[in-house]
């Protein structure tokens, strides 16, 4: 297949681009390179035939229809984003510019060159829009799980965000017709993550001997989810999923932010043991909590084993394994560097 990939410079996108491109599918990467994408992520795969990258701003009507209309994709798969809750709270409306907006954009760009497709190449033709389970809220303390039909109660700037872009994403698939699958998943972990985000960063900080920084009390819940197993959910969806369904992905590995900065704190003391002796668990520090921050979130992911034949691969002990080790092998990755938002490519 010849297939679109927005956002394929960042965590999940390029993990998406490299599955994509070693399968042999041709991929046009579409990513503008903002502070969370970095071409080395997708460097395994840079010079390959069926690879190509082109930078573009989502939001640039112009610039997506003239990718798309240049490359004739029979799929796109809609991840560019921004996704740090803390940045969401800090500046909202580069949110509901990029992740609102933007989708919106895309959509419309999408539509309008499928609308041109022969019959057959309309009823093949896929929009997957990969989102997060962020936009159902909190399930606090009484249990409990999130389906496809749980109702959307988002809390941050960032889950109002990609709430507003599965609503446009769910409208062109009803208005127009357009074949659009939604995703939703649970917290991913994995290779290649930008700094700031909670496993990266307990890692580096743990390394350089700083604060191991985790908000309130540490018992927010999240289910983690390894990201080659959401890649592998994706594929799925792309090549047997029903438009106008959604489909969730999790894990089954909730986990309190506390245990899990504590399972990377013993990882870290058997693989690179502090010169004291003492334990990375010494310099764990509960500072403010976050605002609006949810207590906890889980995911049912029952329709996707159905319907799809999926299941993760990893656990959390495994996830948390295979990360670390990624990491201590490529430190480089837990530094923020220039090469963060660098500007090459086509000027699309």
């Amino acid at each position: 297949m010849k297939i679109i990939v927005t956002g394929g410079a960042g965590f999940i996108g390029s993990a998406v681009v490299r599955r994509l491109v070693n399968d042999g599918h041709q991929v046009l990467n579409l990513d503008n390179l903002t502070y969370a994408g970095n071409l080395k992520s997708v460097a395994e795969v840079t010079g390959m035939s069926n690879y190509r990258y082109a930078r573009a701003d989502i939001c640039s009507g112009r610039a997506v229809s003239h990718a798309i209309n240049e490359f004739q994709p029979d799929a796109i798969m809609h991840l560019a984003a921004e996704s740090h809750v803390d940045r969401s709270i800090q500046g909202p409306l580069v949110f509901v510019q990029t992740n609102v907006v933007g989708t919106a954009v895309l959509l419309e760009a999408a539509y309008e060159y499928w609308v041109e497709l022969s019959d057959e190449q309309k009823r093949n033709f896929r929009f997957i829009h990969v989102s997060t389970d962020e936009v159902f809220g909190d399930l606090g303390t009484d249990g409990g799980q999130f389906t496809e039909d749980s109702p959307y109660r988002p809390s941050s700037p960032y889950a109002a965000s990609k709430a507003a872009s599965d609503h446009f994403a769910r409208a062109w698939n009803r208005t127009f017709g357009l074949p659009v699958i939604n995703t939703n998943c649970s917290n991913n972990i994995g290779p290649f993550q930008y700094p700031e985000k909670l496993v990266p960063s307990a890692i580096r900080t743990a390394l350089a001997g700083d604060a191991i920084q985790i908000f309130g009390d540490g018992t927010n819940i999240r289910d983690w989810l390894y990201v080659d197993d959401h890649v592998s959910g994706l594929v799925l969806t792309l090549e047997k999923g029903q438009p106008g369904q959604s489909y969730n992905f999790g894990g089954v590995s909730e986990c309190s932010n506390s245990d899990l900065v504590d399972l990377l704190c013993s990882h870290l003391d058997a693989l690179r043991p502090r010169t004291d002796g003492k334990s990375y668990r010494e310099q764990v520090k509960f500072i403010d909590d976050r605002l609006g921050h949810d207590l906890r979130y889980s995911i049912d992911s029952s329709r996707a084993r159905k319907e799809l034949g999926w299941s993760p691969i990893d656990t959390l002990a495994t996830s948390v394994e295979k990360t670390l080790s990624w990491y201590l092998e490529n430190p480089e990755w837990l530094e923020f560097s220039d090469s963060y938002g660098s500007r090459v490519g086509m000027p699309y």
